[in-house]
């Protein structure tokens, strides 16, 4: 490139100020009182180096060092301790530079450089957390919104452009794959470049010199071609249009003729470039928080139908009392419960959990829950249901759709129940002098077609307790994170056999929230049978 060119392009690289500073506007009169009071000069020097200082202490801001608090000898107007000293000091030293009269100031000029420490300190944060709010202030679109995004930055383009004297201006932005700059917004250009295919990143000079933060200046685009001027002007110039954590693309400014750009009309186009980005991200979070809000009305509604799938009125029968909660971890989840008079008399007992995550397990059980009881309806023992809806399951989904699972069948006249499980769920039996726990090894349903399961028979005598529990209350922790466990749940039970179906599901539930937030879905069902033993 010859030195001809070479006057014709120059970059401009934005740089901060490494140099944190002192606001001194309180110091300086508290320096005078010093000087007043001990005959010592208190000065804040910002540079390293020190200037005949007897003694000095750092001064640091944001954790980089601002300069120093120095003590220097006074001019010897002023009495203070100097007057003391003096009446100590025999040998023709000189009062102000002795030791003893250094060791009574040093002190108070360490307190006094701790006091602007700590308030430099805080100042720093006050100025960074009012950064920081503001960038929390949220985004809403009003009613009466202005002027299309179009409009907007067509606007901002002229302002631009006329600030800096050019007479067109474009901004280019990158494609998703970062290997084009596409002209999406401009001004006094012809209308037909819209239409125009994008440019590529290869090989572009100027957009690929400002994209790494500099902005380039061509004050004669014709002496420079290579960095390929993307519009016929004599003059150019190209700044970065960035968010804080990626490129967006460029701003392109031009001059019919050629000129030169000063530091300060760049700077102004990189303040330009900054408005651009700035509008374009609102656009986004605008169209992300409609969304959103879209989301949050949707999960919403699905939990309110969620909840009111639960069963909500027990079933009227003499002798028993049925209550049951469930906890979803998140908005919604997998977990329910239900129960069911079925035409013989029999009280029958539904406790899921369906694996997934807020919509796929809500789904899940939903779909769970219409399966049992589908297959309710018809002659059938808990193995057998659990059979059929395992089947149904694999059938009628693509695979995946898996459902821990608990049924039980009591006979009210009898007390008999038979119960089967399917996963990680848990019956107890609690009575006076009787703790039973039963488990099951068996897979979930859904998933696998052969997978077997079979009864369990036990009796509920008068004043007994059955409980069945969901893998996730099975896997509750206490605050210390052990995991509470079956035999804590029956022991609780039993201390409070005398009290209803409510208050000891309300004491179940009790035990598991004292040990935190609910990581996981939980449902815990209980059936007490009223008498005596």
């Amino acid at each position: 490139m010859s030195s001809k060119s070479t006057a014709q392009l120059r970059l401009h690289t934005e740089t901060a100020d490494e140099q944190p500073s002192v606001a001194s506007a309180e110091l300086d009169p508290l320096c005078r009182a010093f000087e007043t009071a001990t005959g010592w000069q208190l000065r804040y020097e910002a540079s390293p180096v020190g200037f005949g200082e007897t003694w000095a202490t750092p001064i640091d801001v944001g954790g980089k060092a601002a300069g120093r608090l120095a003590l220097v000898p006074g001019t010897g107007d002023n009495d203070g301790f100097k007057g003391k000293a003096a009446c100590r000091t025999s040998n023709g030293q000189s009062d102000a530079g002795s030791k003893s009269e250094l060791a009574l100031v040093r002190p108070l000029a360490l307190a006094i450089a701790s006091q602007l420490n700590e308030i430099t300190r805080l100042r720093q944060a006050v100025w960074q957390r009012e950064a920081e709010l503001a960038a929390g202030v949220p985004v809403a679109a009003r009613k009466d919104e202005e002027p299309h995004l179009a409009e907007r930055l067509e606007a901002v383009l002229k302002a631009g452009a006329n600030s800096v004297g050019c007479q067109a201006a474009g901004l280019y932005l990158l494609d998703d794959a970062t290997s084009s700059l596409k002209l999406r917004a401009m001004w006094n250009l012809p209308e037909e470049r819209l239409l125009a295919p994008p440019r590529p990143l290869r090989g572009a000079m100027a957009d690929l010199e400002a994209l790494v933060g500099h902005a380039v200046a061509l004050e004669d685009a014709t002496l420079v071609p290579h960095w390929k001027c993307p519009e016929d002007f004599a003059a150019a110039v190209c700044v970065p249009v960035s968010s804080p954590s990626i490129p967006l693309g460029t701003l392109w400014v031009f001059s019919s003729e050629a000129r030169g750009f000063s530091a300060e009309q760049t700077n102004l186009l990189e303040i330009i470039a900054g408005r651009l980005a700035a509008d374009l991200e609102r656009e986004m979070l605008l169209a992300a928080g409609t969304k959103s809000k879209q989301r949050n009305q949707q999960i919403d509604l699905v939990k309110q139908w969620q909840r009111e799938r639960l069963p909500s009125v027990a079933p009227l029968i003499d002798d028993y009392e049925i209550a049951a909660w469930t906890q979803q971890a998140d908005e919604v989840g997998g977990d329910f419960h239900d129960w069911i008079v079925l035409a013989d008399g029999r009280l029958a007992l539904v406790v899921g959990d369906a694996e997934g995550v807020l919509l796929e397990a809500a789904l899940g059980a939903a779909t769970v829950q219409a399966s049992v009881r589908a297959h309710a309806a018809h002659r059938h023992s808990p193995g057998k249901l659990l059979s059929r809806v395992n089947e149904s399951l694999i059938v009628a989904s693509p695979g995946g759709q898996r459902c821990g699972l608990a049924y039980a069948l009591v006979d009210p006249e009898s007390g008999e129940v038979v119960q089967s499980m399917a996963g990680p769920c848990v019956a107890l039996i609690v009575g006076v002098d009787t703790q039973e726990i039963t488990t099951s090894d068996a897979p979930r349903v859904g998933d696998t077609l052969d997978a077997e399961f079979g009864n369990d028979r036990a009796k509920l005598g008068p004043g007994e307790v059955f409980v069945l529990m969901s893998g996730g209350a099975c896997g509750a922790i206490d605050a210390a994170g052990l995991r509470i466990g079956e035999p804590t749940v029956a022991s609780l039970v039993g201390k409070h056999l005398c009290e209803s179906a409510e208050a000891l599901a309300a004491r179940i539930r009790t035990l598991f929230e004292a040990g935190g937030q609910i990581s996981e879905d939980m449902t815990v069902l209980v059936v007490k049978r009223r008498g005596s033993a």
